[in-house]
Parts: C-alpha cells; sequence; structure tokens
C-alpha cells in the first residue's frame, strides 16, 4: 500500500444497495423515461438540441447524420453513437412515431424490420413541429443545465407548444419499472387540454369525448373499449389491436386482404410465423401468403382454398398471428425528476402547467428586453430632439468617454442610453429615421403594457396557451388513422343487431349455425318432409332449437366443460348452408363433443343469476344442480361445469328457477320425474347424485326435460317416428333414483325411446332424420293419449333412416304472420327430384 493510503473497511451489503440505487435512480431519471412536460427522453433532448445547435431546421438543407450524431455524442450525450443514431432513426420513421420529428432523407429502415443504412449515408434535418417544441427556447423559458464536461449548458426540458408526450407516446425499461404509453391523435388531444383549460374540474370521461382512444401510427382496428376506458381512468389498461382487413375475389378464389397492421408489430416476422403455422397444419384454409405492399401502402394477400370459410380463417389468424395483437399501456413518465403512474387528467394538467410556466417566463423575458430597448430609444428621441447641441457636445470632447460624461450630466441620461447615442449613426439624424424612433417607441409601450398586463393576469396567459394550441391543431392536426370498434368485447354491440328470434343447427359432427326462424315453415302431420340442411359426408343433424339474438349461449360438452358464446357471433347461414364447425369458434378439445346448450339473458344481472340453476344429467343417470352464478365469468377456454365418471358422458343441461320438476327418460322406455329441490346446489367441480336406475348394462338415459307449468304435457318419440303425447299427471312423482314408469310401449315397430320434449297447443316440432330431412308440425295436430300406448306415427322413415333429433319451436307471433300466407305444404325448399305427400299418415294408435 502506498504511503498516505489507507484502507476504510466497508460493508459490501451497504455498498452494494447504495452503489446500485444511484445506478438505478440515474437510469430512471437520466435515460429511461421521458419527462411529462415535454415528453422526450434525454437522448430525443440532446438530438433535437444538437440539431437547433447546428442549425439543420425544416428550411435548411439536410445534413450527414454523421454530423449530427458527432455533434450530440461529442457535446451532450457521451454513450455511443448508436444509442444517439438509432433514437434519431426512430423519429424519423413513420410506423414508429405518429408525428416525426425528424425528416430522413436515404434508407431510415422498414416496417419489415429491415435495419436503417449506416450514419454516412443518410441525411437528416427537423420537421416543423421539432421546431414548435423547442420555440422560445433562446428566451429563458426553461433551465439549463451544464453537460457532461461542464463546458456547455443543454436544456432540461424542453418549452414544448406540443403536448408531445400524449401524442407520441413513450416506451422504456428503467430499473425495477417500466413505461409504455401509447400515441394519441394530436386534434383529439388539443381539443381535450382546451376542454381542461375551461375547465379543470372536468371528469376522465368527460375528456374521453374528445381524446376517444390512442391513435396509432399505423392504422389498424382498436378491437373493444374496456382496455382504453381502463388505461385513461388508472394508467394502465390492455388496448387489443386489429389489423384492417377486408375480402376481395383474386383470380377466382377468396382472398383476405391486409392493408394496416397493429402498432409495432414486424410485417415480415408475421407473414413467416403465419406461413410455418400454415405448413404445420395450425392454420386451415390458407393456399398461400403474398406480401404485394409497395410505396402506395401495405398490401398483404392471404389467398383461400375453395372449401374454407373467410371468416372462419380470419378468427384464426387473429387467434394464432399477429393480425391481432396488444398495447399494454403504462403511464410512468417523471414528474419533478421523480416517477409516477398518470391518468390522462394528469397527463395533460402537467402539460398545461409547463405550458404556463413557459408562457410566463418568456413574457417576464420579452418584457425585460422591451423595457431595456424602450430605455435606449427614450435616449435616442432625446438626442434627435437636441441634435444639434448633441452634435456640438460630441465634438468638443476629446475621447467617447467624456463625451458619454457629457451626455449623461447635460440631459441626464443613463449610461446605456449615452453610450447608443455616441454609436449613434450619422444617417439616424434624417427626419424619416426619427419619426421611426417615435414610432417604435410607441409600439414597444404597447408592447410593455401587453406584457404586464398578461403577467397579471391568469385568465389572459391562459387565453394565450388556447390561442397557441388552436395554431398548432390547425397546422398539424389530421384524421384519425386507427378505427375504434366499441363492439369488441363490448355489450353496445347489441344497438346496431335486432333481437330477433332465430333458428341455431348443431349437426352431428359439431357444424354449427343460427338461420332466421322465418326460413322454416309449418308442414302437416306424416309429410315427407322439405330438404332442411345440407350436412357433410356421413354427418345428421343433431341439434336444433330457438333463440334470439343477444342471449348467451352457454355449450356444455360430453366431459363436463362449458363454454360461452352471444347467438350473434354465431354464423349465419341459409337453411340449406352446412355452418361452421364449433372448434373454430371456441376452444373445444378434438376428442370432446358438445352435448347440451343453455340460452341465459344477461350474465351480469346478480338477481338473475342468483336465482337460477344448471340441472345436468349424464347417460349413466346423475344429475347434479349449481347455481347459475358459478358460470357468469366466461373465460375463452372454458371451465369444468361437472365431474364425469369414466365411461360416462354429460348429456343435457337446462336452466331452472329452484321450483322445476325434473322427468328423466331412458332409452328403454321408462320415466322417473322428481322435484328439484330433492337435488341440493353443489359446486362446480362435484360430479352430482344418482337420478334414475337404469334397466340394464345396454340402457341408458336419452334426455331429460325441466317443467314449471304442471299443465304440460310430455311428448316423447321413438327412433322409428312414432310419438306420443301425454299429460303431465300420468306421470307420478317419485324420489330421484328410481326406476321409473313407462312413458311408450316399446316395440320392434317403434324402436328404442330418442326423444323427450315438453310441449303445449302452442309449440311447433322440428323433427330431423339422420340424412338431413326436416319437418315442421303444430304440436296441436297431435291428440293427447294415454301414457303406455304405442302412439302415433310422425313422419315417414325411408329405409334404413331414422329420427336423429326432435325440439320444439316456440310459435312467435312474427312466425305466425309468416305462416299464414302459406296454403298447406312449402315447397320451395325442397330439391329436385323429391316431393312432398300429404297423405301418408298412419293412424296406430293402440290401448295397451
Amino acid at each position: 500500500m502506498s504511503e498516505g493510503e489507507k484502507l476504510i473497511p466497508i460493508n459490501i451489503e451497504d455498498e452494494m444497495k447504495s452503489s446500485y440505487i444511484d445506478y438505478s435512480m440515474s437510469v430512471i431519471v437520466s435515460r429511461a423515461l421521458p419527462d411529462v412536460r415535454d415528453g422526450l427522453k434525454p437522448v430525443h433532448r440532446r438530438v433535437l438540441f444538437g440539431m437547433y445547435e447546428l442549425g439543420v431546421f425544416s428550411n435548411r438543407a439536410h445534413k450527414k447524420s454523421a454530423r449530427i450524431v458527432g455533434e450530440v455524442l461529442g457535446k451532450y450525450h457521451p454513450h455511443g453513437d448508436t444509442s444517439v443514431y438509432d433514437a434519431m432513426v426512430r423519429m424519423a420513421q413513420e410506423w414508429s412515431l405518429r408525428y416525426l420529428l425528424v425528416d430522413g432523407q436515404g434508407n431510415f429502415g422498414s416496417v419489415d424490420g429491415d435495419s436503417p443504412a449506416a450514419m454516412r449515408y443518410t441525411e437528416a434535418r427537423m420537421r416543423k413541429i421539432s421546431e414548435e417544441i423547442m420555440a422560445d427556447l433562446d428566451k429563458e423559458t426553461v433551465d439549463f443545465q451544464l453537460n457532461f464536461d461542464d463546458t456547455l449548458e443543454e436544456p432540461t426540458v424542453m418549452p414544448t407548444k406540443v403536448p408531445t408526450l400524449l401524442i407520441n407516446g413513450a416506451s422504456g425499461i428503467a430499473v425495477g419499472m417500466a413505461t409504455n404509453m401509447a400515441p394519441h391523435n394530436l386534434t383529439e388531444v388539443i381539443d381535450g387540454t382546451l376542454a381542461y383549460i375551461d375547465n379543470e374540474d372536468i371528469e376522465i370521461d368527460e375528456l374521453m369525448n374528445h381524446i376517444k382512444a390512442p391513435d396509432f401510427p399505423t392504422g389498424g382496428v382498436i378491437y373493444g373499449y374496456d382496455g382504453v376506458r381502463e388505461a385513461f381512468k388508472t394508467g394502465r389498461g390492455r388496448i387489443v389491436m386489429r389489423a384492417k382487413v377486408g375480402f376481395e375475389e383474386v383470380d377466382g378464389k377468396e382472398c383476405i386482404i391486409v392493408t394496416e397492421i397493429p402498432y409495432q408489430v414486424n410485417k415480415a416476422d408475421m407473414i413467416k410465423k403465419t406461413a410455418d403455422l400454415v405448413n404445420d397444419k395450425k392454420i386451415e384454409g390458407i393456399s398461400n401468403i403474398r406480401d404485394e405492399s409497395d410505396r402506395n401502402g401495405m398490401r398483404i394477400v392471404y389467398i383461400l382454398k375453395r372449401d374454407a370459410v373467410p371468416n372462419v380463417v380470419l378468427n384464426t389468424l387473429y387467434k394464432f398471428t399477429s393480425l391481432q395483437s396488444s398495447f399494454s399501456v403504462n403511464n410512468i413518465a417523471l414528474v419533478k425528476g421523480r416517477p409516477q403512474m398518470l391518468n390522462l387528467k394528469e397527463l395533460i394538467h402537467y402539460f398545461v402547467e409547463h405550458r404556463h410556466e413557459v408562457v410566463v417566463r418568456r413574457a417576464q423575458y420579452e418584457l425585460r428586453k422591451a423595457e431595456e430597448r424602450a430605455h435606449i430609444l427614450e435616449g435616442l428621441i432625446i438626442a434627435s430632439d437636441n441634435i444639434d447641441e448633441v452634435i456640438q457636445l460630441i465634438r468638443s470632447s476629446k475621447n467617447t468617454d467624456e463625451a458619454k460624461e457629457k451626455l449623461v450630466e447635460r440631459f441626464n441620461l443613463s449610461e446605456i442610453q449615452s453610450k447608443a447615442i455616441v454609436e449613434m449613426r450619422l444617417r439616424q439624424l434624417t427626419g424619416l429615421e426619427q419619426d421611426k424612433l417615435r414610432a417604435e417607441y410607441e409600439d414597444i409601450m404597447k408592447l410593455i403594457n401587453h406584457l404586464r398586463e398578461l403577467l397579471a393576469s391568469k385568465d389572459l396567459r391562459m387565453e394565450l396557451i388556447k390561442e397557441e394550441l388552436n395554431e398548432i391543431k390547425e397546422k398539424y392536426g389530421d384524421a384519425r388513422r386507427s378505427v375504434i370498434e366499441y363492439s369488441g368485447g363490448d355489450v353496445s354491440i347489441e344497438d346496431l343487431i335486432a333481437d330477433e328470434s332465430v333458428v341455431v343447427t348443431i349437426s352431428h359432427a359439431g357444424y354449427i349455425k343460427r338461420t332466421a326462424l322465418s326460413e322454416y315453415k309449418t308442414q302437416n302431420r306424416g309429410g315427407v318432409g322439405q330438404k332442411g340442411v345440407a350436412t357433410r359426408d356421413a354427418d345428421f343433424l343433431e341439434h336444433l332449437f330457438v333463440a334470439t339474438n343477444h342471449q348467451y349461449m352457454m355449450f356444455f360438452t360430453q366431459k363436463g366443460k362449458c363454454f360461452w358464446m352471444r347467438v350473434y357471433e354465431i354464423p349465419e347461414g341459409s337453411k340449406t348452408s352446412k355452418g361452421r364447425a364449433i372448434q373454430n369458434l371456441v376452444n373445444i378439445e378434438n376428442d370432446d363433443k358438445v352435448k347440451a346448450f343453455i340460452c341465459t339473458q344477461d350474465l351480469k344481472d346478480q338477481d338473475y343469476i342468483n336465482s337460477h340453476y344448471v340441472i345436468m344429467a349424464t347417460k349413466n343417470g346423475q344429475v347434479k344442480k349449481t347455481l347459475l352464478e358459478q358460470y357468469s365469468r366466461p373465460r375463452l377456454n372454458g371451465i369444468n361445469a361437472i365431474t364425469i365418471k369414466e365411461d360416462d358422458v354429460l348429456l343435457e343441461a337446462k336452466l331452472t328457477t329452484g321450483e322445476s320438476q325434473v322427468l328423466i327418460a331412458v332409452k328403454s322406455g321408462k320415466l322417473v320425474r322428481f322435484e328439484e329441490a330433492k337435488t341440493r346446489p353443489m359446486g362446480r367441480s362435484a360430479s352430482g347424485v344418482r337420478g334414475i336406475t337404469l334397466a340394464d348394462d345396454k340402457d341408458e338415459v336419452i334426455g331429460m326435460v325441466t317443467v314449471n307449468d304442471m299443465n304440460s304435457e310430455i311428448l316423447v318419440v321413438s327412433e322409428n317416428g312414432y310419438g306420443k303425447r301425454s299429460s303431465l299427471d300420468d306421470y307420478r312423482i317419485t324420489n330421484r333414483g328410481g326406476k321409473g314408469v313407462k312413458t311408450l310401449n316399446i316395440t320392434e315397430k317403434t324402436g328404442k325411446l330418442v326423444s323427450i320434449n315438453s310441449v303445449t297447443d302452442s309449440d311447433d316440432l322440428m323433427i330431423i332424420n339422420k340424412s338431413g330431412l326436416t319437418i315442421r308440425m303444430a304440436v296441436s295436430d297431435l291428440r293427447v293419449v294415454g301414457r303406455a300406448t304405442q302412439g302415433v306415427k310422425l313422419i315417414n322413415i325411408k329405409g334404413n333412416d331414422s329420427i336423429a333429433a326432435v325440439t320444439k319451436v316456440l310459435r312467435e307471433e312474427e312466425a305466425i304472420e309468416n305462416l299464414e300466407n302459406l296454403d298447406g305444404v312449402e315447397s320451395t325448399g325442397i330439391t329436385e327430384g323429391e316431393e312432398t305427400s300429404e297423405d301418408t299418415i298412419e293412424n296406430t294408435d293402440t290401448e295397451e
């Protein structure tokens, strides 16, 4: 150890703590976070100031980027040329900043992620809006600080006229915190700022009438509004962005055309990843992808296969690719040197506060300069009024100092005034110049009075700020680029969709669609039926029911999972169309299958969800009751509704009020009826209790009915087309878990039981064969018969065909009006070669 040195023992923990805190604060304050006042990080501020010092204004020639980077690096920002050049490049990229601050010339990169050319090849200059950010910088409007080596001064903040932080946003990772602020539309931001100046107590909801949502440089669609509202109110929120998409036919093929992509998405990467997903068969229906973007704009073409449904493919692209991405807002900025989370109103408040301070300091500076000039003018006017005497005094003086002293004594002037007179040029002695002096003096006195009034009145200052903001809006304001789709996850779409009744059909292979109820017409009992639905090979219709567009759809699968969808979200199709695969609409596992559906009202209505129950039945006779509230929080990947035991599947799920009676029928023709109250409510993970005892291993539950109206009648149908309507009273109430009573006389001719429904005279019946044939008939055409009869033939079965599903349709007034115009059989839906018959009714009523 050298002489004079000594060791000081230090606790390493304390040293690490203090050193790391110093480092982290340095990163937070001097690198990663923007200042709330001018919206700039130190590197951006230094790049702009370096250009200002070099004089590369918007009306001057471009200068080499290397020249600008060298200036900034050598004088203000000693952190490597890459950091300076990258910051400058980003300020010149139209897909990175909403309002560009640098005008670049040369290769400044691309939206495909291409690197910009080296700084020795590119050139740059300021944009006009950057000059507004630095306007009045020379008028002592902001504080200056010494640079890194204490040889020069740089501004601590810019005296910006533009709310830069809101219009361009910012992103940065500090130590222990990060910021991610979205860009907004300048016109909207200024309108909101003006509204705040007029009323400082304005609510954020009122500000949102002006500033609707972020406005991204790449355009696109803001999908849903909840995240925007959350971000504006709290400073944190997740904004979902989607590409702007259209459909076109190119060379006879359906194509999806993308013209705008979400903010900060790399186009080339997105296309490559999409192509990989197509090759891996994770995305079906796309045959080719072409990038046809050019200097006129972006155009990505997804060419679809012949049998692909554009909307399904598009939904898949949204789900698996960057065509849908999210922007996580995290509004952290430096307020008085400290990081702070800010909502929309606070961001505007701090900008207006800064702007007010700049206006005050500028007025003080201009007042001082004006008073100094007025003082000199007063001396010059005195001199011009006594010009002969002044000339005589100066001529008689030995030197300048003596002349100044004589002028001070003679005319009672100040040092500054006497100096100005001595240095006065001869041309100022002309009459014209003397008039100019007086005119200038009058103007400057008016300016002084105006500035004094301005400094005395906050209202005047605020009016001036508003005027300047309006000028900025006039010069740089433009139309919004990002479209807001409020309906994305938002219920306001209901206003755009009529709450009409629709028929929802689902095939055995899981294809779903909704069709207007008016497309189905009533036929007489015993008709062959009209061609109902085109199905795929070896597929047949399995489920059909009526709902309204605004209701919630709950899907229950045989594995006991529950999924949600709004009815209007189900793809629309004609009566003869195939529909879309449920797998493309909800995230069902490949080996699972939807077995039951419930339509509910608003799941956010607490009274409704706490007064309704879901009752489920399985193939092996288990039943379970759960409060609807347990299903009121939809999740994308569904939830477990019931625990299914081995070799069992979920068969039915019904919505009840807690006071219903439950009827469960089995294939062998037996039925059990019990009070719903006999089943206590259970949690979602429970597997339920026994509802009916099966006759043997081959027997199974075919359906469950819940009834509230004790005047209801029960309709049962067998697989060979026999059906029977019986009174509910024919079935006595028993305990759950029994073997039940006979509901239909099962013979070889009738076949096994396949369907059970509760009906009234006001219902219609829809019967679907496995071949896809449908017939609609009025329940009132069937007379009520005893419990153990064989029933009547409802529909003629051809060959090996059999009934797949039977469902009732509530006859709405509108449907009745549509049906009143028909005479007998509707034949427009019959395909070529088919006929309808009205005389094939075979009455097979037999009493037991």
